[in-house]
């Protein structure tokens, strides 16, 4: 028996955990794909969140199969290993350097600030990882009749992203199944575009955006240009709440790209700001991993661009350090774009910076990522331009600042990607799979896969 059980990111968004399960009873073994976090709304629905304990048995688990590394699909781990589980984290080799990184300031947010506990579960899970290249199969478990490899093939969403394809093998019987992991848009900064698998018997599909289809790049790349020229033309500051690994790096890209074109002492005088060590990180990490760019941001460096590094870029590290750029921007007229975590304002440094601006309208903030329902982000998007308030800490906040909303820097496909992803695929899956969506997004995307396709779809329930 080859079956698939779903512990996350089935009524929203987030906490993405999957298993993969060959073989029946005692005699059965199985992989997780993805063990992440809820967040926002996700949390009071997600199994047992109130203390983040994994409830689903894991006995029979050999694997954790991590398709990137944002906090909602690996946040859990550190709770993963606590409740015993003892096998290989797979990943690919950018999302290997990455992880350690990502969950040390989960770690201190949310599980413990004793260093030396935080250091031995990093070094535990240093131990676990099993980098794995683009494209090449790996060996899972082979045994009493029952096998599993697993293959990564770019996913396009963040650096070293990957989709999964499993080949599961009980008896006579073999499957392919294949796990999305988060597909990114095809003509992202920085990173190739997914590509379809050959194969897939049954497809575990995301469908963040399934209901829409996103801006094309040269229509974000212009309003971007407009929010910017509005910070030029009163000395506001632009707000960018941003995930620390993916967006951020795609928003310098495009960034440096418009100050290369438009020049000038009024474009030379914008700052950019990168307010958060862990993107300050990431970014470095990017810089370090070109061989995992796309032809685009390969040739730029062949010219002697630095999209990732450029002279208007400041970086803060430190607490005093911050606080004393909340101050300053808020009380000068400095153009500047400020880019700080987290990416649903739901905590992270943006938090300071929105609580002392948002009540200028000399401000914008800039969303370009999906905001979660619950989330302070969801709620300036809905409230901001109606003259509302967001709520921090128990205090209201006034909103005058301009707020907008870039849906084609979304690190996901939309709809009309999806749909590509799959079609592409040489015979349709016989099932598929739709998560990792908010309820309409999932029942529009159904509806069109069913116009489109023979396949039975489904969206399953959690565990």
């Amino acid at each position: 028996m080859i079956s698939i059980a779903h512990h996350g990111a089935t009524s929203g968004v987030t906490g993405s955990c999957h298993e993969l399960t060959v073989g029946r009873g005692a005699q059965r073994s199985g992989i997780l794909i993805d063990c992440g976090l809820f967040q926002g709304q996700d949390e009071s629905r997600g199994a047992s969140a109130s203390d983040l304990s994994i409830d689903f048995p894991i006995e029979h688990i050999r694997a954790l199969v991590v398709t990137h590394v944002h906090i909602d699909h690996v946040g859990r781990i550190p709770y993963l290993l606590a409740a015993g589980f003892d096998g290989p984290i797979i990943c690919s080799e950018p999302s290997a350097i990455m992880l350690p990184e990502i969950l040390e300031d989960a770690l201190k947010i949310g599980f413990t600030r004793d260093r030396q506990l935080i250091e031995r579960v990093l070094g535990l899970i240093r131990s676990r990882l099993v980098p794995v290249s683009f494209g090449q199969w790996h060996s899972v478990f082979a045994e009493g009749g029952c096998s599993l490899s697993v293959r990564l093939q770019r996913a396009g969403h963040i650096l070293g992203s990957a989709y999964v394809e499993c080949d599961a093998h009980e008896g006579g019987i073999e499957e392919r199944v294949v796990f999305s992991g988060d597909l990114g848009a095809p003509h992202a900064p920085l990173l190739p575009a997914p590509q379809s698998p050959e194969r897939a018997d049954r497809l575990v599909i995301e469908s963040t955006y399934g209901d829409k289809d996103h801006e094309g790049r040269e229509t974000r790349r212009y309003r971007l240009k407009g929010v910017l020229e509005h910070a030029l033309e009163d000395g506001g500051t632009v707000l960018v709440p941003a995930f620390s690994i993916g967006r951020t790096q795609e928003l310098l890209y495009e960034i440096e790209s418009l100050i290369h074109e438009f020049g000038g002492e009024l474009w030379n005088n914008l700052e950019i700001v990168v307010d958060s060590p862990l993107a300050a990180e990431f970014t470095r990490i990017y810089r370090d991993l070109k061989p995992y760019w796309d032809a685009e941001a390969t040739e730029l460096v062949k010219q002697g661009r630095h999209p990732l590094s450029f002279e208007q870029l400041t970086v803060i590290s430190s607490h005093e350090e911050h606080l004393n750029a909340v101050d300053y921007l808020a009380r000068s007229h400095r153009p500047c774009v400020v880019l700080a975590g987290s990416g649903m304002c739901a905590g992270g440094r943006i938090v300071n910076y929105l609580k002392a601006m948002l009540g200028d309208k000399r401000n914008d903030v800039l969303f370009v990522g999906y905001q979660a329902a619950g989330t302070p982000g969801r709620d300036i998007l809905n409230y901001g331009p109606k003259g509302g308030w967001v709520q921090f800490d128990g205090n209201q906040y006034d909103i005058r600042a301009r707020i907008h909303q870039v849906s084609g820097y979304s690190a996901h496909a939309g709809q009309s990607d999806l749909l590509r992803f799959i079609q592409g695929i040489s015979q349709a899956p016989q099932e598929i799979r739709i998560v990792h969506g908010d309820e309409g997004a999932k029942q529009a995307f159904k509806k069109e896969l069913g116009r489109l396709l023979s396949s039975e779809v489904l969206i399953p329930l959690g565990s």
